[in-house]
């Protein structure tokens, strides 16, 4: 093991304060630490960041941006080179939609994809998000790939150019070969995604069982042209099948070589071990997380066994928290001497790019904290019992059906973060719901129809997979990613009161706990401990670098539903409503009202309002939350 720093676990760092590089960002707090213990071999990972690459500007402990991230991963190279280790960068996809440094511009994207192209990869490859959107998907083939034209790998993902038609791969490479820059560690390199189906039609993804029977992945993984190690960086869940069938396919031709798997998707902090020589590492979400992956016990070169040494292979994991206090921390350096040039000139990138969107304009000030999964759905403190009872109430109105009784359903991923007490801005618009989903109706459905939807959409699971054409019609879809990381059935909770079976304290069971608050200390000369993520993970449950307080996890329904003009309690229920849904769960719910027996095709679908849900809920802060003094 190479020890790069004196070890500090336990004891908090004294370098002053650590201010944010972004303009109204909050400074990062003291905390108690964990080291990075360093291989031989070691990766920085990032995945899912979502246009969040000016961090995060109401949270402490995940406030540094792009820039400083660019500063870091310098000084660690700096240092790896100066104790003659490897230091690889990886990132894993979802780069787009779900920041305003991202969504807010036209085209979007305008300022992210230069932001981003500053951190050298070693290896990337692309993630659900960026193929959604045709014209998404042509950016990262023309833009992203044109980037990082050696490491940009694209195993099962092909492009089809629009002048000629043909489809080629997203990237020139399936695969990439190469030794690295210290040790000489020969690496086979691989870059997945899932099998995914909701992709734009210029962009054609292949099911990973197909592609481990191509004979390029024969050729990569056979046993005679073995290398040192293989990484396989994928945007897939790291226990999802997908990643499964790659390690079974690879083992099937060697028993020995270390595997080291990067995923992301579900939005998590994870890690999980295949076998005693396959190592496993999700790196959050959000850019809340720099993932830290080593390894020891690769020797480069050796044939008879190739990458296997007399000492047996070892993998250690941190995440780490974005902010600058861990960074200056892991770095061994002072606020003084931490910024590089390169990273300053991203940070300004990046103030420049805020400022030209506007993102600091006040829509409203939200009058309390609303949390995801922090409190149970049904809580008053809860986003989405907020949105049932009060926002959709306001919004789903038609001119020409407002006498009509409706029930109103959306998705709770349409909500992709918590909303914070005080200023709501452009910028949060954006962070909330940074989707364009529009809202259509079913009219005139029976009530004894319409009332069962709910509860085939969030208990319904089996019988709606099965009415699909295929995987991708699994309800779970629709909920909150980071519940796609539970492997056991659970019960989708419609109430408080159920909801509180499933809280989840500390990280159970391969389970995350989320988010950012404030704790409690546990001593007089120790400072207090903000909430974070306290990982409970197949290795243990001391990942995280920050000694965090714990938060708790509840789960979420896949679907709310909102009552609408119906006859008041005691009263008898309407014949007919109108069911009234978010554009993205009509294939689910066109299965559901089929299963409860409604006559219904999806001619028969119709637009409800003019606009997206995204624009009516700003406009319902305007009107009720004052943009006073926040």
């Amino acid at each position: 093991m190479v020890v790069l720093q004196k070890s500090f676990l336990g004891a908090s760092l004294a370098l002053g304060v650590a201010h944010a590089a972004q303009p109204g960002a909050r400074s990062p707090v003291e905390a108690p630490m964990r080291d990075l213990k360093w291989g031989k071999l070691n990766f920085l990972h990032t995945t899912d960041t979502h246009g969040w690459h000016g961090g995060h500007m109401q949270e402490p402990q995940y406030s540094a941006d792009w820039g400083d991230y660019i500063s870091f991963t310098q000084h660690l190279k700096a240092r790896a080179d100066a104790e003659g280790v490897d230091l690889l960068v990886v990132d894993t996809g979802d780069r787009v939609e779900g920041n305003g440094l991202y969504d807010a511009s036209s085209p979007q994207g305008l300022y992210t994809y230069d932001i981003f192209r500053h951190q050298p990869m070693d290896i990337i490859c692309t993630g659900n998000h960026e193929l959604y959107v045709a014209a998404t998907a042509d950016r990262e083939y023309s833009t992203t790939v044109k980037n990082y034209p050696d490491t940009y790998l694209a195993s099962n993902l092909d492009y089809i150019n629009p002048e000629t038609g043909e489809q080629v791969p997203l990237s020139p490479h399936r695969y990439r070969r190469f030794k690295t820059k210290n040790q000489g560690i020969e690496i086979v390199a691989l870059g997945f995604l899932f099998d995914f189906t909701g992709n734009a039609n210029n962009t054609v993804v292949q099911k990973v069982e197909d592609t481990v029977e191509e004979q390029w992945f024969l050729d990569a993984t056979n046993v005679r042209t073995q290398p040192d190690l293989y990484v396989v960086i994928g945007h897939v869940g790291i226990r999802m099948e997908e990643y499964q069938t790659i390690f079974r396919s690879i083992r099937e031709r060697n028993w020995y070589t270390p595997i080291a798997f990067f995923g992301g998707h579900h939005h998590v902090r994870d890690s999980a071990t295949y076998d005693s020589r396959a190592f496993a590492l999700a790196s959050g979400r959000y850019f809340e997380t720099i993932g830290f992956m080593s390894i020891d016990g690769i020797k480069a070169g050796e044939k008879d066994y190739p990458g296997l040494s007399s000492d047996s292979i070892s993998f250690h994991r941190r995440y780490i928290d974005n902010n600058l206090f861990g960074f200056h921390y892991h770095a061994g350096l002072n606020e003084t001497g931490f910024a590089t040039e390169e990273g300053l000139a991203v940070s300004k990138m990046i103030t420049e790019g805020r400022k030209k969107l506007n993102l600091d304009d006040v829509h409203g000030c939200a009058p309390k904290s609303l949390w995801m999964s922090r409190t149970p759905y049904g809580s008053e403190d809860s986003i989405y019992t907020w949105l049932e009872d009060e926002v959709l109430p306001d919004i789903i109105f038609n001119e020409e059906r407002k006498d009509k009784p409706r029930l109103a359903l959306m998705n709770t991923g349409a909500i992709r973060f918590d909303i914070f007490e005080g200023k709501f801005t452009r910028d949060t618009t954006c962070i909330v719901s940074p989707f364009k989903s529009g809202m259509k109706y079913l009219p005139d459905v029976p009530y004894k129809v319409a009332s069962k939807i709910i509860t085939l959409l969030n208990k319904g699971g089996a019988i709606l997979e099965s009415m699909g054409a295929n995987n991708a019609l699994d309800p779970k879809y629709m909920g909150i990613p980071q519940q796609l990381s539970i492997k056991e059935d659970i019960v989708y909770p419609e109430s408080a009161k159920e909801a509180t079976l499933f809280r989840i304290q500390g990280g159970e069971s391969g389970q995350k706990v989320l988010g950012g608050g404030d704790g409690d200390g546990d001593g007089e000369n120790k400072p207090a401990l903000i909430g974070g993520y306290t990982t409970k993970d197949d290795i243990s449950a001391d990942g995280d670098d920050t000694v965090h307080a714990p938060l708790n996890f509840y789960t979420m329904p896949n679907c709310i539903q909102a009552e609408i003009n119906l006859p008041a309690e005691g009263e008898p229920d309407p014949e007919m409503v109108d069911l009234v849904f978010m554009d993205f769960i009509e294939p689910w719910v066109l299965l559901a009202v089929k299963f409860a027996g409604g006559q219904f095709e999806q001619e028969d679908v119709k637009k409800y309002l003019d606009g997206s849900f995204t624009e009516g809920m700003v406009s319902w802060i305007e009107e009720n939350w004052n943009s006073g003094d926040c």
